[in-house]
């Protein structure tokens, strides 16, 4: 009885230490030993962040809720604004932008919208080790956004790199949902950059903001020098375990 008793309250123990470490585990933890982000690194930021608020706005030489600052966009460039209705749910909402002050194609994608279904039939449409590719595995959903973006607008985005001489970066940029569709896409056009042209790897960006989890650890570390994450201290998105999406469905969905 004693030893079962001891058991018990190590058990115990060791349940309490862990609920203590993990209520009082911080962002800042995560990036304690990260060196910091040098000035060229982080200047496009700020600037993609307001590319994709814009997206929400239907018109931006009347902007509804623009950010401190406002957009500091040029609404001459913009390409196309899609919409829920245009996208029929198959991605989010997005803005296709032609940046010829810092020479760039910007693709910004919105993020997830807590009042829009469609948005939850994307991000709930996997399971763990549905989806392989390129040797890792990613989000069936998201990916399936991506393929259906890159479809929709691979000639429009050839076309807009072609006539700029073929000089212009490519920029994916996606907050929340948004950020897993970008960060699919970069992907896939890396492994097929015929059709955009055939841009190269150097030129392909994306500033995934408060990212969706979308790939397996392998596939993150092998496009890191394209994909760049945004996590804002303890943003609870990008810091939550995989498993949690389950739980989650389960709840809300089922």
């Amino acid at each position: 009885m004693s030893v079962a008793c001891g058991a018990e309250c190590v058990l115990i123990l060791g349940c309490l230490r862990w609920a203590w470490k993990r209520c009082t585990y911080t962002g800042n933890d995560d990036s304690d030993t990260w060196p910091t982000a040098t000035y060229e690194e982080f200047e496009p930021v700020p600037r993609i962040c307001r590319t994709i608020l814009a997206v929400n706005e239907p018109n931006l030489r009347s902007p509804k809720y623009p950010p401190e600052g406002g957009y500091r966009l040029n609404p001459d460039w913009v390409i196309k604004r899609a919409t829920y209705e245009q996208t029929s749910g198959n991605a989010p909402p997005y803005l296709i932008y032609c940046d010829h002050e810092h020479q760039e194609i910007v693709v910004a994608i919105r993020g997830l919208n807590l009042l829009n279904e469609s948005d939850y039939k994307v991000l709930l449409d996997n399971r763990l080790g549905k989806q392989m590719f390129d040797g890792g595995y990613v989000h069936h959903g998201l990916l399936k956004s991506a393929v259906w973006v890159l479809n929709n607008e691979s000639d429009t985005l050839k076309k807009l790199w072609i006539e700029n001489r073929k000089s212009y970066k490519m920029i994916f940029a996606g907050h929340s949902l948004g950020s897993g569709v970008a960060s699919l896409l970069t992907i896939i056009v890396a492994n097929h950059k015929d059709r955009l042209g055939g841009i190269p790897r150097s030129l392909l960006r994306c500033y995934a903001v408060a990212p969706a989890r979308c790939m397996s650890l392998n596939l993150a570390v092998k496009y890191a020098d394209i994909i760049h994450s945004v996590v804002l201290q303890d943003d609870f998105l990008p810091r939550t375990a995989t498993p949690l999406e389950d739980i989650f469905k389960s709840i809300f969905w089922h």
